[in-house]
């Protein structure tokens, strides 16, 4: 019974009252925007180099998808805390501006207990972002090596350029008038196959390479041509089509990708700490303890994002535009290249592990009292002060 208050405490604090549910409907859309909007400006340089990759070795619809979609944790796993800064600034700016904040604030409501909601969405989204770096994104990067590996060393890759000859193999030799910059797609083709001890001059108004279905051979689907078959000892044939499909070369054999584990990033968080009770040599051990506590600090301090946003978001009467948000993202982008360098550090040997775990107490310290700051504790507090010491000095001057 006598812990009951404790519990009541922890249970209020954990259930969402009315400005709570408000709040959060308010930061929900908002969020699932700046995510898609993020997520999309992460993807677009390497969805660039997935399409070239596809436009070079005539891989399928299939391969790109297959790969764009082992991208998504990653970048997600990025995306989450912009998102979540964009959108709690975004909501706590407008209500400043429309003065819900003093509203809310003269009624007896601190700013601190505004951004309680978003706090606690935070460290939501924060234990999402652990199972996410620690558990999805070590298969998801894995499964996109080894898709790209595939889709990289699948068949034969041609390199064709226009009115130059190619040999996809001993007894092929191609060339075309045209050939566009995937080099898959020809105009006017030609093509001499000296294969079965005779000789086939295959012309075509039209040609695309491309990788057959089963991914067992590179071939060429023609249209509109002729095929001029001379075996050297019957008087030589000639034999028009309208569609035609022509075997290039054969798929090379293509060994298997390596397994799991050869990486520290490929590895789970439980992975990562057995290999270190155990003391797996196959890892540097430096690179594992490293990724286990950079992977920490980036959870443990996306709830502490939402307090630099709502601090930032505040703005001053009659201000009507302030470099807040700007502000926000250099602290985030900073503290993130800190993070980043710090792990390449410590991996390397060359510094301790407070150089990971400092700008992450740093960031979390430095939000909490700028919050702090704009909710006014500290003012209160050096009022109170400056009371408390007018009032002892007037008791001594009572006394004497």
């Amino acid at each position: 019974m006598q812990h009951e208050p404790l519990l009541r405490r922890v249970k209020a604090f954990f259930t969402p009252g009315t400005l709570d549910r408000y709040l959060i409907a308010q930061v929900i859309p908002p969020f699932l925007v700046a995510l898609s909007v993020v997520m999309a400006a992460l993807l677009l340089e390497r969805l660039l180099v997935l399409f070239n990759l596809l436009a070079a070795g005539n891989n399928h619809l299939g391969t790109f998808l297959e790969l764009l979609g082992t991208l998504l944790p990653h970048y997600l796993g990025l995306a989450i805390p912009a998102a979540l800064c964009v959108s709690v600034f975004s909501v706590i700016r407008r209500m400043s501006q429309n003065e819900e904040i003093d509203a809310i604030t003269s009624s007896g409501v601190s700013l601190v207990r505004i951004t309680r909601p978003f706090i606690l969405l935070g460290a939501f989204l924060g234990f999402l972002s652990f199972l996410l770096y620690g558990f999805v994104q070590p298969h998801a990067r894995y499964d996109f090596r080894e898709a790209f590996y595939v889709a990289s060393h699948t068949g034969w890759a041609p390199r064709l350029q226009s009115r130059m000859f190619a040999s996809p193999s001993n007894h092929l030799t191609l060339v075309a008038d045209h050939v566009d910059h995937a080099g898959s797609h020809l105009e006017k083709v030609f093509i001499r196959d000296t294969s079965d001890h005779q000789e086939r001059d295959i012309t075509a108004a039209r040609g695309h390479i491309r990788l057959a279905s089963d991914n067992s051979a590179v071939e060429i689907d023609l249209e509109d041509g002729t095929i001029l078959t001379d075996n050297g000892k019957n008087v030589p044939s000639l034999t028009t089509f309208d569609h035609a499909t022509k075997t290039l070369t054969e798929a090379s054999h293509l060994s298997p990708f390596r397994k799991r584990g050869e990486d520290e990033r490929e590895l789970t968080s439980p992975e990562l700490v057995s290999r270190l009770i155990q003391r797996d040599p196959a890892i540097s051990r430096p690179h594992m303890r490293s990724e286990v506590h950079f992977r920490l600090a980036r959870s443990l301090t996306i709830p502490f994002i939402p307090v630099l946003a709502a601090a930032l978001a505040i703005m001053r009467k009659r201000q009507r535009s302030s470099a807040g948000l700007v502000v926000a993202f250099i602290v985030m982008v900073g503290f993130d290249h800190l993070l980043q360098f710090g792990h390449s550090m410590v991996a390397t040997k060359k510094a301790p592990l407070l150089i990971i775990w400092g700008p992450a107490w740093v960031f979390v310290i430095g939000c909490s009292l700028l919050l702090l700051y704009k909710a006014g504790v500290f003012q209160a507090l050096k009022a109170q002060w400056a009371a408390n010491r007018r009032s002892h000095s007037a008791g001594e001057r009572a006394v004497s």
